[in-house]
């Protein structure tokens, strides 16, 4: 790695997922609009074919005119080969596939309990971190192993738990999971300035805001635009919007993309709680019981968002496969255009090339009181040549605190299930979530026993023999 000029030649990037369609291509977007880096990406992927399609497909802009940043991409065979010499590591991988994650999300609704996404909390999100624990486990290991001053930049969900499996086998990585989550409420409060205040063309970082809580659960007990305080605005924007909700100029927008919202669930926490609830409904709803926003579609639909079936992902995996070889092939162009996301802000901050504040997930050192020291919390934090410096956020209020802290039990209690293999212990996690609250406890086994075993593939060594009580 070489600095010049203020420019970081010679970097290396290891990509784990490296076979992705779609983060891959974001950031091999973003790396070539950006002139201050140049460098190599090893892609990393247990479908290497998969990987060869994006190191074709990433080779094609080298020569670009339109292309600031120079890079090369390389599908390696081994996590070895693409950890080894690597200055940065980015973990972006889907664990297991969509049929496991089908079980997940669906097989639930055999038993009345909804899932708007099922990878973070709830059965689906309990089951999808005891497959992918053990894979950030051995991530951790090889990390260690050939890579151990690389920063970790991790994309993946469950993402507390794959963040806190990487810290709980490598105490010395250097790792943060990063989310775009928060950043959504603040382009909602930019749109709620441009509004009420009459200012035009707010953008989402003009907007400061504290954060605390964790991944998907996030909340904002601080929010300001340039000195004005937001939150007696925010008051009048739920009342404005609390029963239609806040869709813009994109009117029922939420009934046609599987992702959008209306922002009700947003508003009606804040009316309950009286702070800002930072991320998506869809996730929200999740870490709530299933009788308040998720009973079932009919309610979804009221609160205007939506459940997203994992049969449309499949769907739209088998639209990217084809797109992924008309980019491979150069029949179709590759489209640059920015993500939106910080990789590129982080990366540039650590190497030195500037100071950066944003919002991300490391164990807690005390930035969240109250929260156990080592449970993986979200805040903001500053990031500068070789450091990040989690930010204070403070403590919730008692009532929010509740919340949070019966899921970040939870998720310390599956990941000693995980460390374990210890079925009974993931159970008492499973049981215990709140989206399953209607259950009796023989029909929660039942649903566990069955999730289990369409993960079967992925949990060696587990005593897999049947609840008999």
């Amino acid at each position: 790695m070489s600095y010049t000029n203020e420019k970081v030649t010679d970097l290396k990037i290891a990509y784990i997922g490296g076979g992705s369609k779609g983060w891959a291509w974001g950031l091999m977007s973003d790396l070539a609009m950006e002139d201050t880096l140049s460098g190599k990406v090893k892609l990393y992927d247990v479908n290497y074919q998969a990987a060869y399609q994006n190191e074709l497909i990433g080779n094609r802009l080298h020569d670009r005119t339109d292309v600031a940043g120079k890079w090369e991409y390389e599908a390696v065979r081994t996590l070895e080969d693409a950890l080894t010499g690597a200055d940065f590591v980015i973990i972006s991988i889907l664990p297991g596939s969509f049929d496991e994650m089908e079980s997940d999300v669906h097989l639930p609704e055999k038993y009345g309990v909804y899932q708007s996404v099922g990878d973070t909390v709830g059965p689906g999100g309990l089951v999808r971190a005891l497959r992918t624990i053990p894979i950030f486990m051995d991530l951790a290991q090889q990390i260690r192993e050939h890579a151990p001053n690389a920063w970790v930049i991790n994309y993946t969900n469950p993402m507390s738990l794959c963040t806190r499996a990487l810290y709980a086998t490598f105490p010395e990585i250097k790792a943060i999971g990063c989310c775009h989550e928060v950043f959504g409420t603040q382009k909602l409060l930019a749109s709620m300035v441009e509004e009420l205040l009459g200012v035009e063309d707010v953008k989402r970082q003009e907007i400061k805001v504290n954060v605390l809580g964790i991944n998907h659960f996030t909340w904002i007990d601080q929010a300001s635009y340039k000195g004005i305080d937001l939150f007696p605005l925010y008051e009048q924007f739920v009342d404005k919007y609390y029963e239609s909700g806040f869709e813009g100029s994109e009117k029922g927008h939420w009934m046609n993309n599987h992702f959008a919202s209306a922002e009700r669930v947003k508003f009606d926490l804040f009316k309950r709680f009286g702070l800002i609830a930072a991320a998506g409904d869809r996730h929200l709803a999740e870490f709530m019981p299933n009788t308040w926003y998720l009973t079932n579609p009919e309610t979804v639909r009221e609160w205007k968002f939506g459940l997203t079936p994992v049969a449309w992902r499949k769907k739209n995996k088998q639209a990217l496969v084809e797109k992924s070889n008309q980019l491979a092939t150069g029949a179709e162009p590759f489209e640059l255009k920015p993500t939106g996301e910080e990789g590129i802000d982080i990366i540039k901050a650590l190497l030195g090339l500037g100071e950066f504040i944003t919002n991300v997930n490391v164990p807690n050192q005390g930035q969240v009181r109250e929260i156990p020291n080592g449970a993986v919390v979200e805040t903001n934090a500053v990031l500068s040549y070789g450091s990040v410096r989690p930010v204070l956020a403070g403590e919730l209020p008692k009532p929010v605190q509740n919340l949070v802290m019966r899921h970040v039990m939870n998720q310390e209690t599956t990941l000693q299930a995980a460390l374990q293999k210890n079925k009974d212990l993931a159970f008492q996690a499973f049981v215990q979530d709140p989206l399953l609250s209607t259950l009796k406890p023989d029909e929660a086994i039942k649903l566990f026993d069955e999730m289990l075993v369409n993960t079967a593939r992925f949990l060696d060594g587990w005593n897999l023999k049947v609840h008999t009580s």
